[in-house]
């Protein structure tokens, strides 16, 4: 199997890192461009992540790692598979400050972006006419230099936009993550599926955590209550008859509140372990 893996920017290293806790090898030179992994019958290419689409839509590779705004910038023949949780990041519209746009009002007009593919079909499926400028960065300084009326572009903190005198207006046009890709309409191999089910593994691990406590029988159903896990939780007897021993997982970005109520109804002991791995 040949699986496409970013080789820069900021999706390369949370790739690999992903890669390397689902169990497979990684390159240790960023200037190799291929890597063969034996024990799983996998080899990794490492390409300019703008490409990756493309080479998995023509079936030349049979899967990869990318994101999602670059997949539909692409226009290739490929499809998502699954969402990664990681690598997230919203497009917006933005124009000079005080114009109080609305998506409408941007008939006609000229938008610079990076990714002329995606914003075309945000613009073709809201029913707006307008001509798109490509440019390949640094898209806040196009309305300054003339050559544009707004931008489409990426935007975290906002921050950059306030400094070039812009404003976001309307909803967002895409919120992209990182994904795994494969060619449309191809079946899934065994060794996709794997690879599907090794990468879910991992990205339901980083989202849990392992709780362990201790708590007296009669606060038992309280407990329970608190930290349900999945199923249901694991629960042993202790050495002192009137109290058990709990395990369960627990949503990472909930651990401290539970862990105080469970403080709170008289749990003890409370551990947390991290999760490398699972399979669910």
């Amino acid at each position: 199997m040949k699986i496409a893996v970013p080789n820069k920017g900021s999706l390369s290293e949370a790739s690999a890192q992903i890669l390397r806790e689902s169990g497979y090898r990684q390159r240790t030179d960023s200037r190799d461009l291929v890597l063969t992994d034996p024990e799983n019958n996998v080899e990794f290419y490492y390409l300019r992540p703008r490409d990756i689409a493309l080479y998995v839509g023509s079936g030349e590779l049979q899967a990869g790692i990318t994101g999602r705004d670059l997949l539909i910038d692409s226009g290739a023949s490929a499809e998502e598979v699954m969402s990664l949780d990681f690598g997230a990041s919203t497009f917006r519209f933005a124009a000079p400050v005080g114009q109080n746009l609305v998506l409408k009002e941007i008939s006609g007009k000229r938008i610079a972006s990076a990714y002329p593919g995606l914003v075309d079909n945000y613009l073709r499926a809201n029913g707006v006419a307008a001509e798109i400028v490509r440019l390949d960065g640094a898209v806040e300084s196009s309305i300054r230099l003339g050559v544009a009326d707004l931008i489409a572009d990426v935007v975290s903190t906002g921050n950059t936009l306030k400094q070039a005198g812009l404003e976001m207006f309307g909803e967002p046009i895409l919120k992209s993550e990182a994904i795994l890709i494969k060619r449309k309409n191809a079946p899934d191999s065994p060794e996709l599926e794997t690879l599907k089910r090794r990468l879910s593994g991992v990205v339901i691990a980083r989202q849990y955590v392992l709780l362990d406590y201790d708590i007296k029988k009669e606060a038992l159903a309280k407990a329970c209550a608190l930290t349900p896990g999945l199923e249901s939780p694991t629960i042993s007897p202790l050495a002192k008859e009137d109290w058990v021993a709990v395990r369960a997982m627990v949503l990472r970005k909930e651990t401290n509140r539970v862990m105080d109520e469970l403080w709170a109804i008289g749990a003890r002991g409370i551990l947390v372990t991290d999760i490398h791995a699972c399979r669910l």
